[in-house]
């Protein structure tokens, strides 16, 4: 039981390392007020999927503090939660589509959790955009408009990455989705 949950802590303490080592990778182009293309979600779905949705939030929350650190851009207490910890938090979400019979997440349950947690995950950035960063908008353009533009177009392109590399590793790897006690049950079957 110790070994366990001791083996589970050094997962989510390696897999928020490799997120934030995969946000400083990142793709395309950079926007103004933030925002990127970057790889940084996959350590969290892994986990999500590896050991469930609980841990998945604990390592997204976790991702989040660490971004916000080493740095983050904040205008309000309120505005840091919705872009940081909270907007990674819920990446974590994603394993509640799995059933507890399924140890190796299919494509469905892929892209259903990817699908679900980066619309999450869109709305915590889309209300922190309309509020606080809405005077950024050209003239003309609401605040809410600009925000949901401006967040969709580095989150689509985010998403569809994760997912060809969740959808590889899935198909390549399957056993890197389960954790060592699953493995042991699976084998048994």
């Amino acid at each position: 039981m110790f070994r366990d949950r001791l083996l589970t802590m050094i997962e989510v303490a390696v897999m928020t390392g490799l997120a934030i080592v995969l946000s400083n990778v990142k793709f395309g182009a950079l926007w103004a007020m933030g925002g990127s293309i970057s790889l940084i979600m996959v350590p969290i779905f892994i986990i999500a999927f590896r050991r469930g949705w609980k841990m998945g939030v604990v390592t997204g929350l976790l991702v989040g503090l660490l971004n916000l650190l080493l740095g983050g851009y904040v205008v309000h207490p309120v505005q840091l939660i919705l872009d940081y910890p909270l907007a990674y938090l819920v990446v974590g979400f994603a394993s509640i589509f799995m059933l507890k019979k399924d140890l190796v997440p299919s494509t469905t349950h892929i892209v259903t959790g990817l699908l679900f947690a980066t619309t999450l995950r869109f709305f915590s950035h889309f209300t922190s955009g309309v509020v606080w960063f809405g005077e950024y908008a050209p003239d003309g353009m609401n605040a809410s408009l600009y925000s949901f533009y401006y967040n969709i177009s580095y989150l689509i392109p985010e998403m569809l990455l994760t997912l060809v590399v969740l959808i590889l590793l899935s198909k390549k790897y399957p056993q890197f989705f389960l954790a060592k006690r699953q493995r042991k049950v699976s084998d048994a079957a």
